[in-house]
């Protein structure tokens, strides 16, 4: 592939060369001056990969905002224009000055020179704005029991860090804080927390507030000066309190404490991981590893010196939560793995060099959440998914080869708590016959995303038996021109079976004329070129309608529109 040809692809490209020019230079005699020079070019390679999609997003929000300003105009709407002209003119200055993000480029890194001195850099690092809020201990006394244990939780993040809410929710299932009870899951409970330290003003939505979910918040500042000696017992939960890996470049291993027995460990702002040999032993009763990142944003760079520290994930029988996600250099995850038996969530989600998951996972009877979503490179899937009787949440789930994915989707309704599932069409996969038809045996299935990496045509067709319960369907990437033309919904009782959330996410979908989707309330039309849709037809389409966005499609840059009912 040319770099010319595609921008995103560009660095990706030149880093794999790279490697490749590197390992035969070595092949024919190391030579240390030149090694040193190319590893420096790798260094620098991987800082500035993610400048065009950063420059990408900064487009798109200046875009967004000068489509607002548009709208405001074209009403007439004096009033509105007058009250919020200086707020819009000030978010349009801030949007044209990060079009060209001046710390795309991270020099937080140590060099050597020509003498092999260490030359230290400094780092411009992002951060979030500042909110003039905090909340005080009236404001955590007013929290339930559960909702100050997950709280507390929190405070390890920097003051003001925005995280998804689906990862909180990850870390408290992983932390022991929140569990299944013979009445909700413990995701239902995270919710729960969730809206409760909302209600309290300790936590506030972070985004597009017109949206009516919920899907990102930023933690606020509070008045802890007091708060340990009145807690009667809360603390506990947190004794010994987690480390926390939050230089630029750390090694994992060693004595980090004496006389201390350490469950958890988050990497809060570590970019370069190293492991020291025999780095589990200390760690034996480690039930929490966060490794990977946290942060909401995919710019947050880290990698491992080596992927050898895996070997060792074995010696961990107590894990119960291990994120690995977005870290680089780890090209595959090892059969081992499979012998941590209390493991719960697994997340490797945008590991881009992984390559291999272990062959078989049918002995990871306890795991809920197995999360591989974004992981382009990965070939296949392990055998044993459809073994996992506690899995609730499936993301990634690749659609290959049969000798690649040897687990077919109808084999998964044997999973009776799976709520939520994320299907990709992999590039040689062989969609069997009826292979969608049985997603209809899916009792517990609320939230369901089919993407594809191809843009034939053919990769469309297929018959879909819609579950029951389902809520949320998010279609990616779809090839085909029509819904209706490639895409044939059979559902088993179609009031019923038809989602109130309909998200569909680039392709070349040309028509929405297909189905009366009646229940639906929420939709999210966007990066869609081809097509071409008016709101009020979508209205009349959409009876139910209350909230739709619509973002770089053929005839609209951007539009959010609220039904208030």
């Amino acid at each position: 592939m040319s770099i010319l040809t595609n921008k995103m692809k560009a660095v990706p490209v030149l880093l794999k060369q790279l490697m490749t020019t590197r390992r035969k230079f070595h092949e024919r005699g190391r030579d240390e001056s030149l090694d040193k020079k190319l590893e420096k070019l790798r260094l620098d390679l991987n800082r500035i990969k993610d400048v065009f999609v950063r420059v990408k997003k900064n487009e798109e929000e200046l875009l967004d905002t000068l489509a607002e300003v548009y709208g405001h105009l074209r009403r007439l709407d004096r009033g509105k224009l007058d009250e919020d002209m200086d707020g819009i003119c000030k978010r349009i200055r801030d949007c044209s000055r990060k079009l060209l993000p001046k710390d795309g480029f991270d020099e937080s890194y140590k060099e050597e020179d020509e003498k092999g001195v260490k030359i230290s850099h400094s780092s411009q690092e992002l951060v979030q704005p500042h909110l003039n809020k905090s909340w005080t201990l009236e404001d955590y006394y007013r929290l339930s029991l559960p909702s100050r244990f997950c709280l507390l939780s929190l405070q390890i993040f920097p003051e003001n860090a925005v995280i998804r809410k689906r990862n909180a929710i990850n870390f408290w299932i992983g932390e022991g804080l929140i569990r299944n009870t013979e009445n909700k899951t413990a995701e239902e409970m995270g919710e729960d927390v969730i809206q409760d330290l909302w209600r309290c003003n300790v936590i506030v939505r972070y985004g597009n507030e017109k949206s009516p979910l919920v899907k990102k918040f930023q933690i606020l500042s509070g008045d802890q000066r007091h708060l340990e000696p009145n807690l009667d017992g809360d603390f506990d939960y947190i004794r010994p309190s987690p480390l926390q890996l939050d230089s630029k470049k750390v090694t994992v291993g060693g004595v980090h404490r004496k006389n201390v027995t350490l469950r958890n460990i988050f990497n809060i702002g570590a970019s370069y991981l190293n492991f020291s040999p025999q780095w589990t032993t200390e760690l034996r009763n480690l039930e929490v590893l966060q490794l990977g990142r946290w942060q909401d944003s995919a710019l947050h760079h880290i990698e491992v010196g080596s992927q050898e520290f895996l070997k060792d994930l074995r010696y961990l029988k107590e894990l119960k939560y291990l994120s690995l996600r977005g870290i680089s250099r780890i090209f595959e995850v090892p059969s081992s793995i499979a012998e941590l038996e209390k493991l719960l969530i697994l997340d490797v989600k945008a590991c881009h060099n992984l390559e291999r998951l272990p062959d078989d996972i049918s002995s990871m009877k306890s795991l809920t959440h197995l999360i591989m979503s974004d992981c382009c490179l990965l070939e296949g899937m392990p055998k044993g998914i459809e073994k996992l009787s506690n899995l609730e949440v499936l993301k990634g789930f690749l659609i290959s080869t049969p000798e690649k994915t040897p687990c077919r989707i109808s084999d998964l309704k044997n999973l009776e708590k799976l709520r939520r599932l994320s299907i990709r069409i992999g590039s040689e996969a062989q969609i069997r016959d009826e292979e969608f038809e049985g997603l209809k045996d899916f009792l517990a299935l609320e939230n369901l995303k089919i993407s594809w990496s191809v843009s034939n045509p053919k990769y469309a067709k297929i018959k879909v038996v819609l579950p029951l319960r389902l809520k949320k369907l998010h279609l990616e990437c779809f090839p085909g021109k029509s819904l209706q033309e490639y895409f044939i919904f059979i559902p088993s009782v179609w009031f019923d079976s038809i989602p109130t959330e309909l998200n569909i996410t680039g392709g070349k979908l040309e028509r929405m004329v297909d189905f009366q989707w009646w229940r639906v309330d929420i939709l999210r039309l966007k990066y869609l070129k081809q097509l071409n849709v008016d709101i009020h037809y979508l209205k009349a389409k959409f009876p139910l309608l209350k909230y739709v966005e619509i973002k770089q499609i053929s005839n609209h840059s951007y539009i959010e529109h609220e039904w208030r009912i």
